[in-house]
């Protein structure tokens, strides 16, 4: 399983000074709890916070391109509901069945799968499957909105969106301040996300006025701080 850093950046307008500091470490801190809920990042992720008055980003060590597969035990119903007098699939544990997913075309074959055993109160049918780990795009998408959603914003702002968008012009998003980049990077490799009507990409902006490129391209989520300062004149971290 392919692990490596991660770097997620959202580039807005000026944010408010006071709540700059908050806002980063708040942003850095649920993403990376988000990511370990599902998986994707470990006990052993630590979360780097970057605020600047123009953006918000987290670094984020030791990310699974997958998450691993995790075994899931599901109680059905007692043996009693599931099972008639014969030891054949009744149309009710069937039903339930079909509805985790399970192949029931040979039910003499499905009953035979499940597992018997006491709940406490009587004997009870167990299916016992594996869950797929979610991907890191899959994941982060989850994990992005989720973090935005948690963040202390003072005051919302709603603005139109101009592209990828139902209507452009008239599209709506609401946040603390217009955004206008995503920086999404695994290692080297994009990871393609959606938010706020903007898709990610591995280009940022530097200082308006000072920036010796525009826009800076970061090619790796461990250059971020040091290509922001030598292409985009800009200091990423709050402290």
């Amino acid at each position: 399983m392919s692990h490596q850093n991660l770097l997620v950046e959202l580039f807005v307008e000026e944010l408010p000074p006071k709540a700059l500091k908050k806002l980063g470490e708040v942003f850095a801190s649920q993403l990376c709890a988000q990511l370990r809920q599902l998986g994707l990042a470990s006990s052993d992720s630590v979360s780097t916070p970057f605020a600047s008055p123009r953006r918000l980003a987290a670094h984020i060590t030791h990310v699974a391109a997958k998450a691993a597969d995790t075994a899931v035990q599901q109680k059905l119903m007692p043996v009693s509901v599931g099972l008639d007098a014969d030891g054949l699939a009744t149309p009710a544990l069937l039903k339930k069945l079909q509805a985790l997913g399970a192949d029931v075309s040979d039910p003499v074959f499905a009953v035979a799968a499940l597992r018997k055993a006491p709940d406490g109160k009587a004997e009870a049918l167990f299916y016992d499957s594996q869950m797929t780990g979610a991907t890191l795009d899959v994941g982060l998408q989850h994990a992005l909105l989720a973090a935005l959603a948690q963040l202390p914003i003072p005051k919302m702002m709603s603005y139109q969106l101009e592209t990828d968008c139902e209507l452009p012009g008239w599209s709506s998003v609401n946040f603390v301040r217009p955004a206008h980049g995503l920086l999404a990077l695994h290692g080297s490799t994009v990871v393609p996300v959606k938010v706020l009507g903007l898709s990610s990409g591995q280009q940022t902006q530097g200082h308006r006025f000072e920036a010796h490129k525009s826009p800076v391209q970061v090619d790796h989520a461990d250059d971020y701080a040091a290509t922001l300062l030598r292409d985009g004149a800009v200091i990423a971290s709050f402290g």
